[in-house]
């Protein structure tokens, strides 16, 4: 099955030749210029892959990403300025499951694509028992769900692949750059937000007190630990 992206970039000339290099690489690639035409389209069409600009006519990025997030499936891949800290967070905040700064050369792109897409269920995959509990609250790789007192656990791709990870590692601690390497390929350069961006969207998910959190608990200095208890 082709793998749809929508391609939300008003620059029209960057987003034919992005696009026209996607293809190239058994992508089927749509375009889109205007934000608030992009929110209607990926609701309706359901991508695998949204690539979303930020500086957008109509409504910008952060806009869409917002609108779309509860009702659409697949992945966010935001694009933003280079350096802007403040964007790449916000655009996670949000609901992004990953960023990549502009500009950027089409075959990194391409394999930022493939390293989201990968992480992503195949139809009919059924669970095969490679699943973890604790006490009330379970997730299953095999079925990418989460549950939390019986109710499922609304997550992006990004964040249910930090949630398993952390839950794979429970009792211990795994540090930023431990997090990075696994999810992204990368090391930690002491500046990169990302992972505690997604803990805090995690901790209100699962109910934990962000003041004084208990179940994705902060090791000062060392980074996040999973606890085994606390889920009752």
């Amino acid at each position: 099955m082709t793998t749809r992206i929508l391609l939300v970039e008003d620059d029209q000339r960057l987003a034919e030749l992005t696009a026209e290099y996607l293809s190239r690489n058994d992508l089927d690639v749509a375009i889109e210029a205007r934000g608030d035409v992009a929110e209607t389209r990926i609701l309706a069409e359901q991508p695998d892959l949204v690539i979303l600009d930020v500086m957008l006519p109509g409504k910008d990025g952060f806009e869409v990403c917002r609108a779309v997030r509860q009702q659409y499936r697949g992945v966010i891949l935001m694009l933003t300025a280079r350096d802007e800290d403040f964007d790449q967070i916000l655009g996670l905040e949000l609901g992004a499951d990953d960023y990549i700064a502009k500009p950027v050369q089409p075959r990194v792109l391409l394999a930022r694509i493939k390293a989201l897409l990968r992480r992503l269920p195949t139809p009919g995959e059924t669970d095969t028992g490679d699943s973890q509990v604790f006490g009330q609250f379970r997730i299953s790789q095999a079925t990418r769900t989460a549950t939390l007192n019986g109710q499922g656990i609304d997550l992006t791709t990004a964040e249910f692949d930090l949630l398993w990870l952390l839950a794979s590692h429970a009792g211990n601690v795994l540090s930023r750059d431990d997090l990075l390497q696994e999810l992204r390929g990368i090391g930690f350069d002491g500046l990169d937000r990302s992972i505690d961006a997604r803990i805090s969207r995690l901790r209100k998910k699962l109910n934990d007190d962000p003041e004084n959190p208990t179940r994705i608990k902060t090791v000062r200095g060392k980074g996040y630990l999973f606890s085994k208890h606390d889920w009752n």
